[in-house]
């Protein structure tokens, strides 16, 4: 590099992170973006990034995310960003909606990466991870729970929803403060599923249709409720976890207000192979989905991690 290129380059020293007893998450953040180190650097300018985010009022938030991790504890930091209203618009998959709802009647439990899934499978047990879900505690609550719901919310005169409106739908039929469905309906905050037909919600809908070829779920409508939001937004935000279609939807649409201008994107996937997945923010950047000047960071990590530490530290 030439000389004039290197130009203001060591402008901020590295400074080590002081430990001391009584020291909150906040402040522990905060270091970390003063204190360089890989990608808890990183951390800590996404906590920069989200901080000033959440204080400019007339910014949209969006939040997406995969639904693997609802099946966790990370759930309870999920819902506890939608009760504070921290986002304006989910995007999620329909395993959000299995895992947030499944958890209200049922526990799944403590496992391990390598216990032996064929005795799994003879134990009527699922392994997602580390995570051990009954059989009793998916499939077969869903149904027991959903076919009535999905009848009640027929008889009221419902017969062709949006995927957000069937979200609000079920969350206002249902009474745990530790689910998201419950305080997204509550607070009026959009939910979008645009896989819906992809876990056990999306196939007891399907289920439910054989019986009633009336009722219709309508993902137009859906993408005409994100065109409203997004085309008369004055400023959007995203915070990202994981990929795949959650991410890629809020990108999407947001290429058409000319990008995103905060963007905080935690991943635990590689971009060499070119999937959305492992691609970085930067890389939105060259189709417009996100803005040239905005203020981004990809995270590299486990959202499991990460989110709790980050969130913490804002609320």
């Amino acid at each position: 590099m030439k000389k004039e290129e290197t130009a203001g380059l060591c402008t901020r020293k590295v400074e080590d992170i002081g430990l001391r007893e009584g020291l909150s998450v906040r402040e522990l953040m905060e270091m970390l973006d003063k204190a360089g180190g890989f990608s808890a650097k990183k951390l800590g300018v996404a906590y920069r990034i989200m901080k000033q985010m959440l204080e400019e009022k007339d910014c949209v938030k969006f939040f997406s995310f995969p639904a693997c991790i609802v099946s966790t504890g990370t759930r309870g930091v999920i819902k506890e960003m939608v009760r504070r209203k921290m986002v304006d618009v989910v995007i999620t998959t329909c395993g959000t909606l299995d895992h947030d709802l499944a958890r209200i009647w049922k526990d799944y439990y403590h496992g391990d990466f390598m216990l032996d899934d064929r005795k799994l499978h003879r134990a009527k047990l699922n392994r997602l991870g580390n995570i051990l879900v009954p059989n009793d505690s998916y499939g077969i609550i869903l149904e027991a729970k959903l076919q009535p719901m999905l009848e009640d919310i027929y008889n009221s005169g419902l017969k062709e929803v949006s995927t957000n409106q069937l979200a609000w739908e079920i969350g206002k039929r249902i009474d745990c403060q530790e689910s998201l469905l419950y305080w997204a309906y509550r607070n009026r905050i959009p939910v979008f599923i645009p896989g819906i037909t992809d876990g056990a919600v999306g196939s007891q809908v399907w289920l439910f249709w054989q019986t009633h070829r009336d009722f219709k779920i309508n993902l137009l409508q859906d993408e005409q409720e994100l065109a409203d939001i997004v085309f008369t937004a004055r400023k959007t935000g995203a915070l990202m976890l994981g990929g795949g279609i959650s991410k890629h939807h809020t990108i999407w649409w947001n290429q058409f207000r000319d990008g995103l201008d905060y963007a905080v994107y935690i991943t635990t996937a590689v971009e060499y192979d070119g999937s959305l997945s492992g691609a970085q923010v930067r890389e939105a950047i060259s189709w417009g989905k996100v803005r040239e000047d905005a203020k981004q960071v990809t995270v590299e990590g486990d959202a499991t991690v990460l989110l709790p530490l980050l969130i913490a530290a804002l609320v």
